[in-house]
Order: C-alpha cells, then sequence, then structure tokens
C-alpha cells in the first residue's frame, strides 16, 4: 500500500522556521520526483517545490523562493520542507505529492500568526 504521510506542521509566528518531513512507503521512493503543494484557507491548491529523483534539481514557486528549501533521504524514504522566514500568508495545508506512482499525503496544517 502507497503511503505518504507529512508531520512537523503546527503554529509558528511571522518570522519563525518550521521543517515538515514526507515519509513514504509503498513504492521504490527513489524512483519518485516529489513536490510539495499547498492549500490556504478558501483558496485552490498552489504548487509550492519539486524536486528530482536525485536530488540533484529542485524548482520553487516565486512565493517562496529564497525562504523555502526542498530536500530528500533516498535512504529514509523522506522529503523535506524546511521553511524560513513564514510569513502569515503561507497558513495552510502542506501536502506531499509522489509523481511514479500519483498519490498524496493527508496534510499536515502550518499557522503563522503572532
Amino acid at each position: 500500500e502507497v503511503q505518504l504521510v507529512e508531520s512537523g506542521g503546527g503554529l509558528v509566528q511571522p518570522g519563525g522556521s518550521l521543517r515538515l518531513p514526507c515519509v513514504v512507503s509503498g513504492f521504490t521512493f527513489s524512483s519518485s520526483g516529489m513536490t510539495w503543494v499547498r492549500q490556504a484557507p478558501g483558496k485552490g491548491l498552489e504548487w509550492v517545490s519539486t524536486i528530482s529523483t536525485s536530488g540533484s534539481r529542485t524548482t520553487y514557486a516565486d512565493s517562496v523562493k529564497g525562504r523555502f528549501t526542498i530536500s530528500r533521504d533516498n535512504a529514509k524514504n523522506t522529503v523535506y520542507l524546511q521553511m524560513n522566514s513564514l510569513k502569515p500568508e503561507d497558513t495552510a495545508v502542506y501536502y506531499c505529492h509522489s509523481r511514479s506512482p500519483p498519490s498524496w499525503g493527508q496534510g499536515t496544517q502550518v499557522t503563522v500568526s503572532s
């Protein structure tokens, strides 16, 4: 069974940091590109970042470029999203997504507020 399990969300003050891990099981993690997507309250899904199978290529949405870093550890079947300099507009449910096979995690809530 394919499973993607995000964690690490919570309440953080503006300017703070969080690290979101997404642990994968049920398929060959090292063969799949991975993506983080978020959904803010009352809004649609927003692509955040993607990482290649080896981790050598990463791309970011303009809204998070320079503040967020995606990485992966293929030995641990885990993809990470390091989020720094958080802003209130980063408040959202964050989901990880695998490209092959296509699958989603259940999401983790990030709230940025003073």
